[in-house]
């Protein structure tokens, strides 16, 4: 692998699966360094950060230890849902629309926040979202691409016009992926020109946090959000 795509893939073994830092090392073939300096902004879970401590201490845990530890956890994230309630209460234009376009068109992952789509005012008005009502910065953001490569555009130029509209440095950009478009295709070179975009931020915290905004916003109550 390259190492963009080395660096994208290290950052995905650390939020998806938790790994520890020795243990990308190991997967991946590359050095603590590399490996730390690729994943150093990346927010771990709570969960995440427990696995790991069992981990490297050779900690066996009991079934209460184990029961008792995803009650602590569960709490942890009723709280990060009432922090979003407690958003909603002020009734934000901002917050009340970005949570809702999120409801509707977000990915409801469990470690992150992420929207893809190929509607760019729709992505900037997320974007403006993240920025003031969730207050993330832009060092925080990850955007990835997924495009075609026969509509007349190269890989650069799609992608510079995505981190124009968003007004995004390219550190944001992850590996952008690229599909060719059979010649038989009837949409050939007339829709989704510069593709899609997907905008995403690690933070299972703004993840519960939306949950419980939305909960709030609509009066519903989903109790396996909390899950």
């Amino acid at each position: 692998m390259s190492k963009p795509e080395l660096r994208a893939e290290a950052r995905r073994l650390r939020i998806e699966e938790g790994l520890s830092l020795r243990e990308i090392c190991l997967r991946l073939g590359v050095s603590k360094g590399s490996a730390s300096l690729w994943v150093r902004d990346l927010e771990l879970t709570p969960e995440q950060m427990s696995v790991l401590e069992k981990r490297h201490s050779g900690y066996q845990g009991q079934h209460n230890g184990s029961r008792a530890n995803i009650l602590k956890f569960r709490e942890i994230r009723r709280q990060y849902q009432e922090d979003g309630r407690t958003k909603a209460r002020e009734k934000d234009p901002l917050h009340v629309a970005g949570c809702m376009l999120y409801w509707g068109e977000g990915s409801k992952q469990k470690y992150h926040l992420e929207l893809a789509n190929s509607d760019a005012d729709m992505l900037i008005f997320f974007l403006k979202f993240l920025q003031l009502s969730l207050l993330i910065p832009k060092n925080k953001i990850v955007v990835r691409v997924n495009c075609y490569n026969n509509n007349g555009l190269s890989v650069d130029e799609i992608e510079n016009y995505w981190l124009g509209v968003l007004d995004l440095p390219r550190e944001c950009l992850a590996k952008t992926l690229v599909n060719r478009q059979p010649i038989s295709s009837q949409q050939r070179g007339r829709k989704l020109l510069y593709g899609m975009c997907h905008i995403r931020v690690y933070s299972s915290r703004l993840v519960q946090h939306i949950y419980g905004a939305i909960q709030e916003y609509t009066g519903i109550d989903k109790p396996e959000w909390l899950f």
